[in-house]
Parts: structure tokens; C-alpha cells; sequence
């Protein structure tokens, strides 16, 4: 018999700042990276959202550094051992050049996961292959153009998940380039650097959508999950480029096999009018709050038939979800981001 699982995918704002370089929570009266927040009630809104989510791998998106000094792999492991959570063994991949790594949460007892990058790096001289998430792609075009070669900032985590019966996942963590032009000085600066991180971003999910390419022709059970920092019609450049970096990484429009996120469809559906979000950001200069939707779990074919459902874990959209307060209050206090979860029976 099938076994339900949940899968999530979780962007904690700055989680690295709550943290000492032994891994262990400072939760005290300090401010947070994030605004107006102290370490303990970010903290506290962390545990009660984990909690509730009660996942049984969580893809941690801006999770604790890895360094010399820093581990984020025992920074989680803490944090879950404090907070009392089953998904309590974690794993990451290549580091980060930003303090802010994709490293998975899962419960050890029902699932097993490894590390397992695909591709290679350094390539051989001459060789045409997909370079390994740590490497550099010097192969992509962006709008018929080719582009500077591509790095990931935040390479992408692949794992290897099996489950307790032995069946075997795919995943993929991400959290691709931020289109935001900061550090702008004047319109024209904005333009500019808008328009350069925006072809790094779609040049980040060609690559990506390249390597889904190789898992589906291998008939691999696949989930891209995490922060891909864009969506359809969030910005007046994305004409420019044809098509946004969801639609990539999903394989939209296109004649291979696509990957499936019903939060996505109703966005590409719509394009302009109702559409689902899962960040909510204050905006100085309008003086309000401004929703989009940037976070995702987009799965193979095959897993879309295991009787899968998607939930966003916004408080205000959720009726379940506001209905209880302390919750409610825990994911705004937590991140700027919401939960996405995946529920499927393996």
C-alpha cells in the first residue's frame, strides 16, 4: 500500500543571523535580519510554523551558512532538536558564496537523502556535456543571444530521497538569482541592472531545465522545488525575453515532457487578474505590501498521478489557516515567504 508524504519547500529570511557559529539559536532580545523582529520571536515563529507543517522533508531555502567556521548542516539539525521535530536530519550540498544555503530537512525515519550532483567539473577540454551546479555553463543563450558564461551563485541542491520501501526521488533545490535591481543609483542604473540580472536569472533556469531534460529522459520521479525569484507578468522586462524562468524550468509551451505546478498553470493561465502568492514584501516608497508568487514544487508526470495536492501556507488566503491565530501570526512574524507543501502517496 501507497504511503502518504509530504514534501515542503521553505524560504526562512536570513535564517543565518539566528545562529552563533557553533550552531547553536540566538534567541534572545537581539534584532533579526529581519525587519523589526527579534531573534527569539523569529525563532519562535519558526518552530510553530515547522511544526504545523509537519513535513516529511522540508527544502530549506536561505538556511544557515556553511563555512569554514559555520555549519548549516548542524545549525538545522539543532534548530529541529529544540523545536522538537521529526524532520531532523539534514543534508546540503555545494556551499553558497552568500550566507544563504539550500540544505534539506527530513525525517530520517521514513526517508533517506544524499547529496548526488549530477553532471562533472571541471569539464574535459572540448567537452559539450551539462557541467556539474558548482561549475560554470558556457553554452547558454538568452532571447536567441549567447549570454556571459553562467554561475550559480546558489548552486542548486540534488539529492537522492528513498524512501522507507525503497522508491526513489529526484530532487532539486533552488533558489535562482534575485531580479532585483539593488544598489541602483537613478532610472537608467535600474534599468540596467534590472535587465542584466534579469538574463542571469533565465540564464540560471535554461541550465536548470537542461539537467530536468536529462532526468526525464531517464524516466526519473523528479520534484524542482525552492525560490526561483520569478513568475509570469511580475516585471515589464519579461517581454523582452519570451518567456519567464518558471516557464523554463517547467518546459512550458514547449514539445518535451513538462513538469507540473498547479499554482504555476493558474498564473500562466491568467497572466493579468487572480493569481495565487506565496511572498508578501513591504514596499517603502508606496507605503504597502506587495505579493507575488515566487516559490514553487513543480514535479515529473508521473508524480502528478499519486494523488498529489499542493498547499500554500498563506495566513490571509488559507481559511484553515486563519482560523487559528498563532499560526497566522507565526507566518508573518517567520519570513517574507510562505510554505509551499506537496502531498502525494508513494
Amino acid at each position: 500500500m501507497p504511503e502518504r508524504y509530504r514534501i515542503a519547500t521553505y524560504n526562512c529570511e536570513w535564517m543565518n543571523a539566528l545562529f552563533d557559529d557553533r550552531g547553536n539559536l540566538l534567541a534572545d532580545n537581539v534584532l533579526s535580519s529581519r525587519y523589526e523582529t527579534s531573534r527569539a520571536d523569529q525563532l519562535a515563529a519558526l518552530g510553530i510554523v515547522f511544526t504545523a507543517m509537519d513535513a516529511d522533508a522540508v527544502m530549506v531555502i536561505e538556511a544557515p551558512d556553511t563555512s569554514r567556521h559555520r555549519s548549516s548542516v548542524k545549525a538545522l539539525e539543532r534548530f529541529a532538536a529544540v523545536m522538537g521535530l521529526r524532520a531532523r536530519k539534514a543534508v546540503t550540498g555545494f556551499p553558497s558564496e552568500t550566507e544563504q544555503e539550500i540544505t534539506l530537512l527530513y525525517d530520517p525515519d521514513r526517508l533517506t537523502a544524499r547529496h548526488d550532483p549530477q553532471g562533472q567539473w571541471p569539464l574535459p577540454q572540448g567537452s559539450t556535456a551539462l557541467p556539474r551546479f558548482d561549475g560554470i555553463h558556457r553554452a547558454v543563450h538568452v532571447a536567441g543571444q549567447p549570454v556571459e558564461p553562467a554561475r550559480f551563485s546558489k548552486p542548486p541542491l540534488e539529492l537522492l530521497l528513498t524512501t522507507a520501501k525503497g522508491r526513489e526521488l529526484r530532487l532539486i533545490g533552488v533558489h535562482a538569482k534575485s531580479k532585483a535591481p539593488h544598489g541602483a543609483n537613478g532610472k537608467a542604473d535600474l534599468k540596467r541592472i534590472a535587465l542584466l540580472n534579469r538574463r542571469k536569472q533565465i540564464a540560471e533556469c535554461q541550465w536548470l531545465r537542461a539537467r530536468v531534460d536529462m532526468h526525464l529522459l531517464a524516466g526519473d520521479s523528479l520534484i524542482v522545488l525552492g525560490d526561483l525569484n520569478d513568475g509570469p507578468g511580475l516585471d515589464e522586462y519579461e517581454q523582452m525575453f519570451g518567456k519567464s524562468g518558471v516557464e523554463i524550468v517547467m518546459g512550458y509551451g514547449g514539445v518535451a515532457p513538462q513538469l507540473f505546478d498547479p499554482h504555476a498553470e493558474l498564473a500562466l493561465a491568467s497572466k493579468v487578474g487572480i493569481t495565487p502568492t506565496s511572498a508578501r514584501f513591504y514596499i517603502a516608497p508606496q507605503k504597502q505590501y506587495f505579493e507575488a508568487l515566487l516559490d514553487f514544487i513543480m514535479v515529473s508526470p508521473d508524480l502528478v498521478k499519486r494523488d498529489a495536492d499542493w498547499r500554500i501556507w498563506h495566513p490571509f488566503n488559507d481559511p484553515k489557516i486563519w482560523k487559528v491565530p498563532e499560526l497566522r501570526e507565526a507566518l508573518l512574524t517567520a519570513s517574507d515567504h510562505f510554505p509551499v507543501t506537496l502531498d502525494l502517496s508513494l
